[in-house]
């Protein structure tokens, strides 16, 4: 663990000076750009400029030659501290930076660091000098918005990536060009799946095959919310801010918040579920003997996302969750966390996804109620993650307004990890709410909420398999699990026989009776990921018997129709096994 710290802080290093390295080339084959921030990220570093122009590809040849050629100079990095004043007047010219001074508060101090040739306000975190820099790559320029606020100026962001080798380097480089192929937005497009419209800003539309899956993610979860014990529920989409003023997300969420004014009165529309459940919970008068009540809820949601920040399925306007509320009592915690935790382990090892990382995130600056009844929620949590024996990070200030959580980060097929599932502890909404159970004594008590979900947003979670699976999704999830090839007009009949039977077997299969040779229909399905291939000639219909090809080149000849559906009713990813 120690040598892994040490290597993330010798890349912090080096792509925090390669950053500034790549600023003053910037700066000196466009002398008139105003920089902006250059901070090192977990694969590299981005630095934003306003340039007059655009920057080509061309340009990022040019400005990585200059590096090189900076970089070879070992030219040191020192730091300097300077006045208010000083600092202004070192950097009059830079507009960006004069209000990043103005923004820092009076007891800091101003730090500049410099490599001799060129210098930046910055916290520091460099290499001894220009030399250490073995391996770098400029991959991109993309638009971002000062502050990240889009009624400021639009800048150009380059971004980079930096390692301490030239292997490590390749390694990386070879990993990006396989999420280039694994692009979700690529796929999503080229499979037919979803799209999007500037009539709805981040918020897709889902086409036949990519609404398959979504209802296969829904039906499969459903299936074990009827194993673990949750009560499914329908509520609004809208409601009067009352409510959210109620809950706390009309102070501590608004600004993500959608809302309209309709009967002269404010309505939000629904950003989270929570609050909806606890007006379920609320409806009956409710006795300990009904805890602990699992509420299940895939409504709709809707939050305001900056343009600047949405990205296909992953950070999107409009979504729903596997999200559920489950209201117990102190005493049931740990049962129902640990059967939250048994639940995601059986789900993410149905998906395919392995070795997946705990984060236990703690109390926010801004925070509901005080910090007695924080301790407690933190220290439940910790107690039931060291009692599973999963490995587990502590992330300060990453908790909820209502309460800590624990985040679960999945690794993809090529390694990169995406935050899904989470489980929140929250006794603050019980009380907002003035949510009551009888007890066995016959006193009134408040109920604990925990918050919980393992897909996340569906639409998310949508997006990462279509990635971890490169599109070709296992043949139980596949929107279409096979495809009828006729070889000639003649056998179409017999392929629509075919076709029938799995149809009424609820298996999803198509046919093509294009006019295209076999091969090119082959070629079509395989493009399209397709799991079988079913080809139907002259010998098929004589022998009543199916060829099938699976996509990964596999053939299975000579098998009855009732081969195929029991083996296509077991699959699991690639693997059948078929009876003759």
């Amino acid at each position: 663990m120690e040598n892994e710290k040490s290597i993330e802080e010798l890349r912090f290093r080096i792509r925090h000076s390669t950053a500034h390295v790549m600023a003053e080339a910037v700066t000196t084959l466009f002398p008139e750009a105003k920089f902006a921030i250059g901070p090192p990220t977990e694969t590299g570093f981005y630095y934003d400029f306003e340039v007059s122009k655009p920057l080509s590809d061309d340009d990022l040849k040019k400005i990585s030659e200059l590096m090189k050629k900076i970089i070879k100079k070992k030219l040191p990095f020192s730091e300097q501290i300077l006045s208010r004043s000083e600092a202004k007047k070192k950097f009059s010219s830079q507009k960006f930076k004069l209000e990043i001074i103005s923004g820092i508060p009076k007891e800091e101090k101003i730090t500049v660091w410099s490599h001799q040739t060129w210098e930046d306000i910055c916290r520091g975190g460099h290499v001894k000098d220009t030399g250490k820099i073995k391996a770098f790559k400029l991959l991109e320029v993309a638009g971002a918005y000062w502050r990240g606020d889009e009624n400021r100026e639009q800048l150009q962001r380059i971004y980079g990536t930096a390692w301490e080798s030239k292997d490590e380097l390749n390694t990386h480089l070879t990993k990006l060009e396989e999420a280039k192929k694994r692009d979700h937005r690529r796929l999503g497009k080229d499979l037919k799946l979803f799209f999007f419209d500037k009539t709805a800003p981040s918020m897709p539309f889902f086409l036949p095959n990519g609404t398959k899956i979504l209802n296969k993610l829904i039906n499969y979860m459903r299936d074990l919310y009827e194993v673990f014990g949750y009560k499914e529920i329908i509520t609004p989409q809208i409601f009067d801010s009352s409510l959210w003023k109620t809950s706390g997300h009309y102070d501590h969420f608004k600004e993500n918040m959608f809302f309209i004014n309709t009967d002269n009165k404010e309505y939000g529309l629904k950003p989270m579920n929570c609050p909806a459940s606890a007006m379920v919970f609320k409806s009956n008068l409710r006795s300990y003997r009904e805890l602990p009540l699992r509420l299940s809820d895939f409504g709709r949601l809707h939050r305001y996302e900056r343009s600047g920040v949405t990205q296909g399925l992953t950070r999107v306007r409009s979504f729903s969750q596997d999200d559920a509320h489950i209201f117990c009592s102190i005493d049931q915690i740990e049962t129902e966390i640990n059967q939250f935790i048994k639940m995601l382990d059986q789900i993410y090892s149905d998906f395919g996804f392995k070795d997946y990382k705990f984060n236990l995130s703690l109390r926010p600056k801004q925070k509901s109620g005080e910090d007695k009844e924080w301790d407690l929620t933190e220290s439940i949590l910790e107690k039931i993650l060291k009692s599973t024996g999963k490995h587990f990070s502590i992330e300060s200030g990453e908790g909820a307004f209502y309460g800590p959580k624990i985040d679960v980060l999945i690794p993809d097929a090529i390694g990169r990890e995406w935050q899904l599932g989470t489980v929140q502890l929250d006794f603050f909404l019980g009380k907002k709410f003035n949510l009551e159970y009888i007890d066995e004594n016959g006193s009134r008590k408040t109920p604990i909420v925990i918050h919980r979900a393992i897909f996340g947003s569906l639409e998310r979670f949508f997006g990462v398999l279509i990635e971890h699976f490169g599109g070709a999704f296992p043949i139980w999830l596949a929107p279409n699990q096979c495809r009828l090839i006729p070889i000639a007009d003649r056998h179409n009949s017999y392929s629509q026989e075919i076709l029938d039977k799995l149809l009424k077997e609820n298996l999803r299969a198509d046919i093509d009776t294009s006019s295209e040779r076999m091969n090119q229909k082959i070629r079509k399905a395989q493009l399209e990921k397709t799991p079988l291939m079913i080809i139907v000639g002259d010998k098929e219909v004589n022998d009543q018997k199916l060829s099938v090809r699976l996509r990964n080149g596999q053939n299975f000849q000579n098998l009855t129709i009732n081969a195929l559906i029991n083996a296509l009713k077991k699959s699991d990813l690639e693997k059948l096994e078929f009876t003759i």
